[in-house]
């Protein structure tokens, strides 16, 4: 990873809402969680969430799948691993 994605990534969790967002798709595992059960989650509206997700998406950070006409958000864990590979390889450098 380079040092401008490792930012990309640290910018779209620098958001209070996206950082709680990440943090609760992490708690949910594999399994993720449908947009409909994080919205209530956070008791923000829809176009909020909807425009968070589309952030942490971009960044890699959040995948969505299509289950019939639910979207299940997940944490995607390796763009993260890579994240902390990536600070910890220059922090010890």
């Amino acid at each position: 990873m380079d040092t401008a994605t490792a930012a990309g990534h640290l910018q779209a969790l620098g958001n209070p809402t996206r950082l709680r967002i990440y943090e609760i798709l992490v708690r949910a595992g594999e399994d993720g969680l449908t947009v409909g059960r994080v919205q209530s989650l956070l008791r923000i509206n829809a176009s909020t969430l909807s425009h968070h997700l589309k952030t942490l998406t971009s960044a890699g950070l959040v995948t969505q799948t299509r289950d019939a006409t639910k979207l299940i958000c997940r944490a995607n864990d390796q763009v993260m691993h890579g994240l902390f590979n990536h600070l910890t390889r220059r922090l010890a450098a």
